[in-house]
């Protein structure tokens, strides 16, 4: 099949970020060459040849551009790259793949209705932890301004403000109980906790492990090391993996995960096979699944995902189901079965869409996302690994019974009125890896 003809298959695409893979020479402050031309010379010239979709590129006058920001803005192939490529800065990349970490006030959120934003998630060190807001709290303002102005708007990334350390923000929030709170929040450096939460569950007799996992990064190796060394101790014989804010990362990780999950039975086997352009063709090759110390050697899965779960994760899900039952619960995940290298250029990093993503047995057509086995929501009143949460009560519950359990009243109105609200994150495309403001 031709590349053309494999990009129209794959529509959307996984971002499984990739690193070493060679471009153009880089433009250097030293020479002078990070002027706006030659960022934006760069830029053109690194997708000439390292794009999957390169033929589909426009020739635009590289002068007329003010940044190499907006000149990949004006070339995307957008039919299939409506934002995965994109530039970030290689202090913030190397940040967040190297240490788990990123500059802000150390929350995630979800957009739950047209005009209510809620939060997901409250990372430990951040300046949110220490002004008290919690899981569930309904965001109200945003820097003096209303949320349901700057959703309506399309302002509310910008309301953020930059990230860098030191920048203030306004928040004003609402508890679940209905109680005003709010405060000027600073931004630092906060550090995600790659695993947020372990737990074992007794099911019908069964030991249950739980993970909650972050993201693919450096530090995770050792944090999902330790935890299914955990989780090996207690006997745990069935898997809950809750990927439901997992954005991806680096794809070595998910190969760690999944053979950390697979063992003896997956060892040696297919774990992803990457397909690139046609100039690039022999860069072509696949990831194997391990044989690692500490393995669970277990024989089905379940994942809780839901729209925040992109790339790595969706890989994780796709390449073990040629050798096990992978049962996902929750709701429809982003989509993206393709991955990018990164270029370094001027303090900055380029990732491209470079290469397609596909399991053992060819299957790379997840682009309008995985579908959820058994459907559920994810319930922001109660506190993640909670056995009574929305979405893991419906894991406990596939893995007591072997059904899907009802819909509680409402549940399904309250998934497509989620859904209908937009992504998990809003923001550009590395704001949806990371997932966190």
């Amino acid at each position: 099949m031709s590349p053309r003809a494999l990009a129209a298959l794959l529509s959307l695409a996984l971002a499984g970020c990739g690193s070493g893979a060679e471009s153009p020479v880089s433009p250097t402050e030293e020479t002078g060459e990070c002027a706006t031309s030659g960022q934006v010379g760069f830029v053109r010239d690194t997708l000439r040849e390292m794009y999957f979709w390169y033929s589909e590129l426009p020739d635009p006058d590289p002068a007329s551009f003010a940044s190499p920001e907006a000149y990949l803005e004006a070339v995307r192939f957008r039919p299939l790259d409506a934002s995965y490529s994109y530039i970030t800065t290689k202090a913030a990349s190397d940040a967040f793949f190297s240490d788990s970490q990123f500059i802000g006030l150390g929350i995630a959120y979800l957009q739950t209705g047209d005009a209510e934003l809620r939060v997901a998630q409250v990372f430990p060190d951040g300046s949110a932890a220490e002004a008290g807001l919690r899981r569930g709290d309904y965001l109200v303002e945003v820097g003096g301004r209303s949320v349901v102005e700057l959703l309506q708007t399309g302002g509310l990334g910008a309301a953020f403000g930059p990230d860098e350390v030191g920048v203030t923000v306004a928040l004003a929030w609402r508890t679940p109980s209905g109680e005003r709170q709010a405060a000027v929040l600073a931004k630092r450096l906060v550090t995600i906790p790659t695993v947020s939460a372990t737990a074992v569950f007794d099911v019908a007799g069964a030991r249950v492990g739980y993970v909650f996992f972050r993201n693919f990064v450096r530090p995770s190796h050792e944090a999902l090391d330790s935890a299914f060394a955990e989780l090996a101790g207690q006997g745990v014989t069935d898997l809950v993996l809750d990927l439901r804010y997992n954005g991806g990362g680096l794809v070595d990780v998910a190969q760690h995960l999944a053979s950390l999950i697979g063992g003896s039975g997956t060892a040696g086997e297919v774990f992803l096979a990457f397909r690139h352009n046609d100039k690039n063709a022999h860069r072509d090759t696949s990831l194997l699944f391990e044989d690692r110390v500490g393995a669970l050697d277990l024989p089905r899965l379940v994942v809780i995902q839901a729209g925040g779960s992109a790339s790595a994760s969706e890989a994780v899900v796709n390449g073990l189901r040629p050798f096990m039952p992978v049962t996902t619960v929750g709701d429809r995940s982003f989509g993206k079965p393709v991955g990018q290298y990164g270029f370094e250029f001027c303090e900055k990093v380029l990732y491209p869409v470079a290469f397609v993503v596909a399991n053992a047995r060819d299957e790379a057509d997840y682009f309008d996302g995985i579908a959820a086995d058994c459907p559920a929501v994810d319930d922001l009143d109660r506190p993640i690994a909670d056995p009574d949460e929305g979405s893991l009560a419906a894991a406990l519950f596939f893995l007591r019974t072997g059904r899907c359990r009802a819909a509680a009243a409402g549940e399904a109105e309250l998934r497509a009125r989620r859904r209908a609200a937009g992504k998990p994150f809003a923001g550009d495309p590395w704001r949806q890896l990371v997932g966190a403001y």
